[in-house]
């Protein structure tokens, strides 16, 4: 679980600032940048409503 954790945080967070100013470059709206990380955090939470189990009143351990 380390490297799908690394890299996740590698491309996305480590790229996020690169990628947060060439959006505000390219549009000129200083705002525009904040949708990078809305858009990463609803894809997440879309990944883990759909493909994330449920797991309540379940024995976890077995």
């Amino acid at each position: 679980m380390s490297l799908p954790y690394h890299i996740g945080n590698g491309w996305f967070g480590g790229f996020l600032p690169t990628t947060a100013f060439a959006m505000v470059a390219a549009t000129g709206n200083i705002y525009y940048g904040l949708w990078y990380p809305v858009v990463v955090a609803v894809i997440t939470l879309v990944i883990g409503l759909f493909f994330l189990p449920e797991t309540f009143r379940r024995q976890i351990h077995d």
